[in-house]
């Protein structure tokens, strides 16, 4: 089945002015895909690495990428389509509470 790489970014204003019974909602439902089996997790602070040309390993604290968002968290899932992992994400807090999540089918994997 094709794996997704998705990636929530929401701030704690975009999550506060979300009415609670659909913050509890998705939190439930990301309770579910846990429980059918998705890796999810929050996001921690990310280091940079480089190592140009084999040569020497640098690292620098902090992301690479920038969003105006926060990113808060990620998920590795199994769907059938594109539009099933839309459909399974469309309902995260990320999603309701006024974030952004992407979907990004993974080509590859080993």
């Amino acid at each position: 089945m094709p794996k997704f790489v998705i990636i929530g970014y929401g701030d704690q204003e975009g999550y506060d002015r979300t009415p609670a019974a659909v913050r509890d909602a998705a939190h439930a439902h990301d309770a579910r895909l846990r429980k059918d089996g998705v890796l999810m997790g929050i996001a921690g602070m990310p280091v940079q690495v480089r190592n140009p040309e084999a040569g020497q390993v640098d690292t620098t604290n902090g992301s690479f990428m920038a969003s105006s968002l926060p990113l808060a968290g990620f998920a590795i899932i199994e769907a059938a389509s594109l539009a099933e992992a839309i459909d399974m994400v469309s309902r995260t807090p990320c999603a309701v509470a006024h974030g952004v999540v992407e979907v990004w089918p993974l080509e590859k994997t080993s």
